[in-house]
C-alpha cells in the first residue's frame, strides 16, 4: 500500500499538513489534489465572503470523481482547532455541528480532504429563519441544455425588473444555471419559495414546452425545470465558486447578463474550468459581490 506523503503549507497565519499532493482526483483532465488546493487558495479572497458565518456542507470526493463522493454536514472532529462550527438545520437525528469556512486557511484545509464541492445554505447561522436571498435553479431536461436555462434566465430577469428586483446569474458549474435574488432585509424561507414558484409558474403558464415547476422526471425531457425548493430552509446550493466533481474541474461561476444573454442567442456555453475562473476574476473581481450587500424587498412583505 502507498504511504501517505505529508507536506506542511502556510496559508495566512496558519500551518497547515497537506498530503498526497500528486493524486490525481480528476482523472479525465489529470487535476491533481495539488491543483484543487492551489484553485481555493487563490480563489479565497472572493469565495470566503460568500461562505463567512454560514453552515457549510462538504461533499468529498477522496477517490476521485469517478468514484461516489459523499455529503458531510456534520463538522469533522479532527478539524484543526481553529475552523469553528455552528449549530444548522440538521436533520431527524437533532443538531448538527457545521463547518464554518470563514478564512482562506479553513478551504485549503477542505481541500485537501477532497472537499470539492461546498454547498451553502441561504441563511446565515446566526439567524437561520432569514434567507439572504431567492434562488432560483434552473435544471435542464435533456435534450435541454444551458443554452435553454439562459433563455428562461433571461425570462425571470424580465419579470424581476417588472417589481423592481435585480438578480445575478452564475453557473452551477455542472449542467445548469442559477439565479439570486439579494433580499439582505427581513424575509421568511416560506415566501422566498412561494415567490419563486410564482415566477417560475407564471413562466410555465406562458411558455408550457419550455418551463415547468413540476419536480416528476417525467414532465422534464426538452424542459427548464424552475427549482423553487432550493428556497427550504434546510436546502443548500452549490456554493459561488466551488468546484463540480464533474469529469473536468468546473466550477459555479458568476457571468454577467451580456453572457447569459449572448448564450441564450446561441452564443459561447457558459461553462469554466478552475483556471478560467481565476482568469475571470482577475479581470472582473467578484461579479457576485452584490449578492451580499445589495437589499431588496420582495413583493407581499417579509
Amino acid at each position: 500500500m502507498a504511504t501517505s506523503t505529508r507536506t506542511t503549507v502556510k496559508v495566512g497565519e496558519r500551518e497547515l499538513s497537506v498530503s498526497n499532493l500528486d493524486k490525481v482526483l480528476y482523472p479525465e483532465a489529470g487535476t491533481t489534489k495539488s491543483q484543487i488546493i492551489e484553485y481555493y487558495a487563490r480563489i479565497a479572497p472572493v469565495m470566503i465572503p460568500h461562505l463567512t458565518d454560514r453552515c457549510i456542507t462538504l461533499k468529498r470526493f477522496p477517490d476521485g470523481v469517478e468514484k461516489d463522493g459523499f455529503f458531510e454536514k456534520r463538522c469533522p472532529k479532527h478539524r484543526p482547532e481553529w475552523v469553528g462550527t455552528a449549530v444548522g438545520p440538521g436533520d431527524r437525528g437533532g443538531d448538527i455541528g457545521y463547518c464554518l469556512m470563514d478564512e482562506p486557511a479553513s478551504l485549503v484545509w477542505a481541500a485537501n480532504m477532497a472537499a470539492l464541492e461546498l454547498h451553502v445554505p441561504m441563511a446565515l447561522a446566526e439567524d437561520l429563519e432569514t434567507p439572504r436571498a431567492v434562488v432560483f435553479d434552473f435544471d435542464p431536461g435533456a435534450p435541454a441544455a444551458m443554452k435553454e436555462c439562459c433563455e428562461i434566465a433571461v425570462l425571470v430577469r424580465d419579470v424581476l425588473a417588472s417589481v423592481n428586483l435585480q438578480g445575478f446569474a452564475k453557473t452551477s458549474g455542472s449542467k445548469g444555471l442559477q439565479l439570486y435574488v439579494p433580499l439582505n432585509t427581513p424575509c421568511t424561507h416560506q415566501h422566498a419559495a412561494d415567490f419563486a414558484l410564482a415566477v417560475g409558474q407564471l413562466l410555465e403558464h406562458q411558455h408550457r414546452d419550455r418551463v415547468t415547476t413540476t419536480m416528476a422526471k417525467a414532465v422534464r425531457p426538452a424542459k427548464i425545470f424552475v427549482d423553487w425548493s432550493q428556497n427550504a430552509r434546510f436546502k443548500t446550493t452549490i456554493g459561488v465558486y466551488s468546484m463540480r466533481a464533474r469529469p473536468e474541474p468546473t466550477c459555479s461561476t458568476p457571468v454577467t447578463w451580456d453572457e447569459v444573454a449572448a448564450c441564450a442567442a446561441g452564443g459561447p456555453e457558459l461553462r469554466f474550468l478552475w483556471h478560467e475562473v481565476l482568469a475571470r476574476v482577475e479581470e472582473h473581481g467578484d461579479l457576485f459581490a452584490p449578492v451580499l450587500t445589495l437589499q431588496q424587498t420582495l413583493p407581499g412583505g417579509g
